[in-house]
């Protein structure tokens, strides 16, 4: 048995190294398409609830493709991306041991390509979606209000899971920071939330739990505190929301949500020590332009250990270490001393 295991797994190595070889994009066309296994398409049930992969960026978790793989049934695994190529498709193949049949990379780098029936039939029949990193301000302009998102909507209707990582991630909030006028830091956020590079978008797709929310990726590390509690800020004063609650999920790198039916269960790449965090307004509040930010209390939950859960549904859990975060003129406190 163990001899049989091993003969597979060397196979499965020696097909990836060729096939990767081997992958090439379509010539002359609009998109770019790199594919490892039997692009045939194939059809696996139906998993029976939704489930998502939020990812934090820089560092990939293995252990989410895996889960992303399993939650499929197999079949057909699809990255998208508007830049680079196929640098996720040898990982994920080799990760998917015999129960896929193909991974392939999807570059879409303009609304003709967007537009195209073979990129669209291509994300219909994925078993699992991937939406790879990048800059979100892409995705906007090439992928919004064209058959891409309306594909990547019938997916998360069927159940079909579905994952992204930085910008990817960046774009799976009802609300989302577009990026259209280039990134903002904390503390120009934090100085002048009306600040013109924050541009906020909404409603690029409806995933299941997800509604109601921001993300950010790269948190403590590129020090994204700040940003994210101006961004929910300008929701709740733009009238986005009906009662003033926004709630913003932010993400270490290294880090992954598994979200199985409403239960967020985090992933830590190995050697990684990050953690997901989850903020909620209690209010409304006045904010104006070049006028430094004050808004108090916000609420924050962090979850730090690896294999625990948050309820989206119900935004909360045992797991959690709570306090609040308040803006005032501009400077964050804390309640805990500190903001991460």
């Amino acid at each position: 048995m163990l001899r049989r295991a091993l003969l597979r797994s060397v196979a499965k190595l020696l097909f990836v190294v060729a096939a990767g070889a081997a992958s090439t994009a379509y010539a002359g066309k609009p998109y770019q398409q790199y594919v490892l296994g039997d692009p045939a398409d194939v059809v696996r049930p139906l998993p029976a609830a939704p489930s998502l992969v939020l990812m934090g960026g820089e560092v990939d978790v293995d252990e989410a493709f895996k889960w992303m793989i399993d939650k499929s049934g197999g079949g057909n695994f699809v990255v998208i991306r508007a830049t680079n190529v196929d640098n996720y498709n040898a990982k994920i193949f080799a990760l998917g041991g015999d129960k896929l049949a193909s991974v392939e990379t999807l570059v879409i780098p303009s609304r003709a390509a967007a537009n195209d029936p073979f990129v669209i039939a291509r994300i219909r029949g994925a078993e699992a979606l991937f939406i790879a990193g990048g800059d979100q301000s892409d995705y906007i302009n090439y992928w919004q209000d064209t058959p891409v998102q309306d594909a990547i909507q019938e997916l998360a209707g069927r159940n079909a899971p579905i994952g992204g990582t930085s910008a990817g991630l960046a774009v799976m909030g009802q609300y989302i920071f577009t990026a259209l006028k280039g990134g903002i830091t904390s503390s120009d956020a934090l100085a002048n939330p009306f600040d013109k590079s924050i541009v906020l978008g909404r409603d690029f797709f409806a995933l299941p739990f997800m509604g109601g929310l921001i993300t950010d990726s790269h948190f403590a590390s590129r020090d994204r505190m700040g940003r994210l509690i101006t961004f929910m800020a300008r929701i709740v004063e733009g009238g986005w929301t009906p009662d003033g609650a926004v709630r913003g999920i932010g993400l270490d790198p290294g880090t992954a949500l598994l979200v199985d039916d409403g239960n967020a269960t985090l992933k830590r790449a190995p050697s990684t020590t990050g953690s997901a965090y989850f903020l909620r307004t209690t209010g409304t509040n006045q904010i104006y332009s070049k006028i430094p930010l004050t808004y108090p209390n916000i609420d924050v939950q962090r979850l730090s250990a690896s294999d625990r859960t948050f309820d989206l549904r119900r935004w909360t859990s045992i797991y959690t270490f709570s306090y609040s975060v308040s803006a005032v003129n501009g400077a964050l406190y804390s309640t805990s001393g500190s903001i991460y």
